[in-house]
């Protein structure tokens, strides 16, 4: 594939979707979680995530607790325990998600040999499948601060590691401009965490992903070049 894919484009080949993700937590966590029809646990794994962003953006997710939880979602304690016990599993499994979509996508890039074709490639994808699980990013993004420590530290390592593929790619451009390649790498993700965190301001302005993708590449094409 080329490094200019659109949207539609990734979302033939991306890892996770809106369709095989609540299959990817159910088979991942079978050891947590207790139902094993599985139709009727997927409905119920879709139905506490989704809850679960609505109450964190609501009331805060360090507000929001199991009984919040079993209202919104309409199943009894009993049957909510059936797929976690604490909240702090929900935040384990919201980051899983994110650190194996974060892992998996830039797999599909290998093959890319030119520095900055790989970069735009990685740029694409990460505005692409933050967009396709953008509750998922903005959960990590905004409450992982209220996590126990060592989800915080997960949730950092998660970033610092995307951070590092584009710092290893700018090292490896022919020229570039004076400075450390972290801080670059941490200015183009900088640019694409706006659009999963801000994303009211894009749609207020009917702005596309590719419009996005597009204006994001030109800019570090423009600088990097």
């Amino acid at each position: 594939m080329q490094p200019d894919f659109t949207f539609e484009q990734f979302q033939t080949m991306t890892p996770l979707d809106a369709g095989n993700i609540w299959a990817y937590l159910l088979d991942h966590h079978a050891d947590r979680i207790t139902v094993k029809r599985r139709k009727p646990a997927l409905e119920n794994i879709e139905r506490i995530f989704n809850a679960t962003f609505k109450l964190a953006n609501d009331v805060g997710f360090r507000a929001m607790n199991l009984r919040d939880l079993c209202q919104e979602t309409g199943l009894s304690m009993g049957g909510l325990y059936g797929y976690i016990t604490t909240k702090d599993q929900l935040a384990e499994m919201i980051g899983d998600v994110v650190r194996h979509a974060t892992h998996q996508v830039p797999l599909l890039f290998d093959s890319i040999v030119d520095p900055l074709d790989r970069l735009e490639a990685l740029i694409r994808s990460s505005i692409y499948i933050s967009e396709i699980l953008q509750p998922w990013f903005y959960f990590v993004y905004m409450d992982s601060r209220v996590l126990q420590p060592a989800l915080r530290h997960a949730a950092k390592n998660s970033e610092l590691y995307v951070q590092s593929l584009f710092a290893d790619v700018i090292v490896r451009l022919p020229s570039r401009p004076p400075g450390s390649a972290d801080l670059l790498a941490s200015h183009l993700m900088a640019t694409f965490q706006d659009w999963y965190v801000k994303r009211w301001k894009y749609r207020a302005a009917d702005i596309t992903p590719d419009q996005f993708a597009a204006s994001a590449v030109r800019m570090m094409r423009g600088y990097l070049s």
